[in-house]
C-alpha cells in the first residue's frame, strides 16, 4: 500500500506549509452564498472529507476534519475558508505575479478579477456569478492552480479538471498553456440532482460560462448583449428605424446580480426607461454604487411615477424595484400599465437553490428556507413561477412583447408543471410559445451574421492601454457596411463615456469573424510596437460557435440539432488544436447542467509573429464553425456569410445545403399521415 511519504517524495508542486494558514475573518460588507444545503449520505460524507484533505499534509488532518466537516455542514461545501488568501483579490498588473512564462502570469490576472469583490457575486464561495458559477471549487484548488501557473514553462500544459489542477504535461510552445473542462457528467447522471451530489463531495465544479473559464470582465460583458437585445427587440417589434433608440419605451425585467445586474445600464445606454426588480437589497447597492441603475424604491407607486415622468420627457432612466417581480407585474396587470418589452434575468438554471425567490418571502427568508426545508422552498418556487406565467400571460394578450433572456425562465416554468407553455403542449423538444431571446432577436439578427460577444483585457492594468484598444478597435470597424456595424461603432465610441469597467481594464464589442481578426492583429501590433502591454483576447461563451444550448444559443436551429452538442466540442478542440492560450469546456453553463455544452478560450496577444498566425487560424475557426452548423440547419442570414465566406477564401470551404420544395415536402409527407 502506498504511503504518505512515498507521495510526498514525489511531490514537485503541491501545498506545502510550515503551519496552517490562519482562520480567516470575513469582510460583514462582502455577500455571502446560501447554506447549500448538506445532502450525502454516511459514506459520501467520508469521501467528501478524504477527497479535501488529499490537499493538505497529513500532519495537518485531525486539526482540518471538525473544520471541514463544520463548512460542510453549514454551508453544503467544504470551501476550505482559511486557505483563501486574507486581503482582497483582485486582477492586479501583469508584472505583479510570478511565473516562468508571460501566459501563466496573465491567466493569473484573470483567475483574480473573477474574484474581485467588485466582480464577484459571492467572492468567499468563490461564485464570481449566476448563483453557482465558480473560478474553481475550494480555496485548497485556488492555491494549488496558482503554484502550477507560477511554475509552468511555456513548453508545458496545466490540465484542470472542474477546478483540480491534474497536473503540467510536456507540450509545445503552439500548445495550449492551460487545458480546462467544468462540470461535464456521464448521460446518465448529467442532471442537477447527480451533479449538485457530485459537487458536494468536491468531485465537479459549475464553471458556469466565464467564470470557471476565467474570462469574465465583469457586467458590461451582459451590457452589451442586452443593449443589443433590446435595441433589436424595438425595431422587430416596435417599429424603431434602424437609426432610432429606445426613448419613450418602458423595458421591465428582474435580477440585479445573479446574471450580471446588466438590464438598467444597458436600458439607459439604449434610451429606454428600464425597471428591474430586485429582491436581495445588497445587489441593488453594488449597482448603485456603480452607476448601473439610477433610483432606487420600495413603493411600486414611487416606480411609476418616475417612470411615467422620464417616459413624457423621453429620457433615459433605470429604475431598481426592491421587491419581487411577480408583485410588480401584478401591480402592472392591476393598473393596466403598458409595457413594451418584459424579460427576465434572474438564475433560473438553479431554480431551486436560490436563482429565483418564490413571492411572499423577503430575501432573509428565502435564505432561511432554502437550508432549512428545500422540499417546502421547491413548492413555492413553482407556485410563483405558475403566478409568474399567469401574469406574463396577461400582458403579452395586451401587446407586450415578452422574451426568455436565456436564463432558462421558460424552462423552469414548464418544470412546474405548466404544460402550456410548450410549443407542441407535451415536451421542450420544440422550444416554449414564447421566443427566447435568441429565436427572434440574436440569433437571426447576430449570431448568424457571425456576430458575438468578443472581448479583451489589458493586461498591464493601465486605462491609457484601454483608451488605445477602443481606438484600434473604432478603426477598424466600417459603421456604413450594415446597421450591426453602426451600433457596433456606437458602443464602442461610447465605451469610456458610459463608464463600463468594474475590475480589470477590459472591454467587450459584438464583432463578427472578419471584425475579430482585424481587431486582434490591430491589438498585436500596438504590442509589438510597445505602444500598449500585453492584452488577453477571448469572448463569451455566448456566441456563435461556442455553445450548444436548444434553450438559448441554439434556439433558432430548427433542423433537428438543438439536442446535439458538436459544435461546441468541435469549437474546443479546434481551438487547441490552432493554440489558443487556454481552452476550456463546461456544462451547464447560462441554463444549467443537462442543458448546454459551453466552450471557450483565452488568446494570450504578446506582440509576436507567431500570435498572429495563431489570431488568422483561430479567429475564423471561431466563429465560422457555428455559421458553418448554422448554414447547414438552412439559417439563411448564416447561408449568406458562408456563402460570401467561400468567394473570398481560396484555403477554406463551408459545406452549403441544397433547399427543398416546402410544398413538394409537405404533400409527400402527407400522404404518410
Amino acid at each position: 500500500m502506498i504511503k504518505n511519504q512515498q507521495s510526498e517524495a514525489a511531490m514537485r508542486i503541491c501545498l506545502d506549509f510550515d503551519e496552517l494558514p490562519p482562520k480567516p475573518a470575513f469582510d460583514p460588507g462582502i455577500r455571502r452564498a446560501p447554506d447549500r444545503g448538506f445532502r450525502l449520505n454516511q459514506q459520501q460524507t467520508e469521501i467528501a472529507l478524504k477527497n479535501a484533505l488529499r490537499y493538505v499534509p497529513e500532519k495537518f488532518h485531525r486539526e482540518l476534519i471538525p473544520e471541514f466537516l463544520e463548512e460542510l455542514k453549514t454551508r453544503g461545501r467544504i470551501y476550505g475558508y482559511r486557505f483563501r488568501p486574507e486581503g482582497r483579490i483582485y486582477g492586479k498588473p501583469l508584472d505583479e505575479y510570478k511565473g516562468k512564462c508571460l501566459a501563466g502570469k496573465a491567466i493569473q490576472v484573470m483567475i483574480d478579477n473573477n474574484l474581485d469583490f467588485e466582480v464577484a457575486l459571492y467572492p468567499y464561495e468563490l461564485v464570481t456569478y449566476g448563483e453557482t458559477g465558480s473560478v474553481c471549487h475550494d480555496w485548497m484548488q485556488y492555491r494549488l492552480i496558482k503554484k502550477y501557473l507560477e511554475n509552468m514553462t511555456d513548453e508545458q500544459t496545466l490540465v484542470m479538471e472542474s477546478g483540480h489542477p491534474l497536473g503540467l504535461f510536456r507540450s509545445r510552445k503552439n500548445s495550449p498553456r492551460v487545458i480546462m473542462t467544468n462540470g461535464i457528467l456521464i448521460g446518465e447522471y448529467d442532471n442537477h440532482e447527480d451533479w449538485e451530489i457530485a459537487e458536494e463531495m468536491g468531485v465537479t465544479n459549475y464553471g458556469q460560462m466565464t467564470a470557471g473559464g476565467w474570462m469574465y470582465i465583469g457586467p458590461q460583458g451582459i451590457v452589451h448583449g442586452t443593449f443589443n437585445t433590446i435595441l433589436n427587440a424595438g425595431r422587430l417589434k416596435l417599429g424603431l428605424g434602424p437609426k432610432e433608440d429606445l426613448s419613450g419605451k418602458l423595458f421591465v425585467t428582474s435580477g440585479l446580480g445573479g446574471m450580471s445586474g446588466a438590464q438598467g445600464k444597458a436600458a439607459e445606454i439604449a434610451h429606454a426607461v428600464g425597471i428591474v426588480a430586485e429582491v436581495d437589497r445588497s445587489r441593488i447597492e453594488t449597482r448603485l454604487e456603480q452607476g448601473w441603475i439610477s433610483r432606487v424604491t420600495d413603493s411600486l407607486d414611487e416606480v411609476f411615477a418616475i417612470a411615467r415622468e422620464y417616459l413624457a420627457k423621453k429620457e433615459p432612466m433605470s429604475i431598481a424595484y426592491h421587491g419581487n417581480i411577480v408583485v410588480l407585474l401584478d401591480y402592472i396587470v392591476k393598473n393596466q400599465i403598458h409595457v413594451d418589452l418584459l424579460s427576465d434575468q434572474t438564475s433560473c438554471h438553479n431554480v431551486y437553490d436560490g436563482g429565483y425567490c418564490p413571492e411572499g418571502l423577503t430575501f432573509a427568508e428565502r435564505t432561511r428556507m432554502l437550508a432549512e426545508d428545500h422540499e417546502g422552498f421547491k413548492k413555492r418556487v413553482d407556485s410563483t413561477l405558475r403566478h409568474h406565467f399567469e401574469l406574463i400571460r396577461e400582458l403579452v394578450s395586451r401587446g407586450t412583447y415578452f422574451f426568455d433572456y436565456g436564463n432558462s425562465f421558460m424552462k423552469a416554468i414548464f418544470d412546474s408543471g405548466v404544460s402550456e407553455i410548450s410549443r407542441n403542449g407535451v415536451d421542450d423538444k420544440d422550444g416554449f410559445i414564447w421566443p427566447s431571446y435568441v429565436e427572434d432577436i440574436m440569433g437571426p439578427l447576430l449570431f448568424d451574421y457571425g456576430y458575438g460577444p468578443f472581448r479583451w483585457v489589458c493586461l498591464s492594468g493601465k486605462h491609457e492601454d484601454l483608451i488605445a484598444t477602443d481606438q484600434a478597435a473604432m478603426s477598424a470597424i466600417d459603421p456604413n457596411r450594415r446597421y450591426q456595424d453602426r451600433d457596433n461603432y456606437i458602443w464602442i465610441r461610447d465605451a469610456e463615456k458610459n463608464k463600463l469597467v468594474v475590475g480589470t481594464q477590459a472591454r467587450i464589442l459584438y464583432q463578427d469573424e472578419e471584425g475579430r481578426m482585424n481587431i486582434a492583429l490591430a491589438f498585436n501590433k500596438l504590442v509589438r510596437e510597445g505602444k500598449i502591454g500585453p492584452v488577453m483576447i477571448g469572448r463569451d461563451h455566448h456566441d456563435v460557435a461556442g455553445t450548444d444550448s436548444p434553450f438559448r444559443e441554439t434556439s433558432n436551429i430548427y433542423d433537428g440539432s438543438r439536442v446535439c452538442a458538436d459544435m461546441a466540442t468541435q469549437c474546443y478542440a479546434g481551438n487547441a488544436a490552432r493554440g489558443m492560450t487556454y481552452c476550456t469546456i463546461h456544462n451547464g453553463g447560462g441554463v444549467g447542467i443537462g442543458k448546454v455544452i459551453n466552450s471557450g478560450f483565452g488568446l494570450l496577444l504578446d506582440g509576436s509573429e507567431r500570435v498572429d498566425e495563431i489570431i488568422r487560424l483561430s479567429m475564423s475557426w471561431d466563429v465560422m464553425g457555428g455559421v458553418a452548423r448554422r448554414s447547414w440547419a438552412r439559417n439563411e442570414h448564416a447561408m449568406e456569410v458562408a456563402i460570401e465566406f467561400n468567394k473570398k477564401h481560396t484555403d477554406g470551404t463551408i459545406t452549403l445545403p441544397w433547399l427543398a420544395d416546402e410544398k413538394l415536402v409537405k404533400e409527400a409527407v402527407a400522404k404518410l399521415f
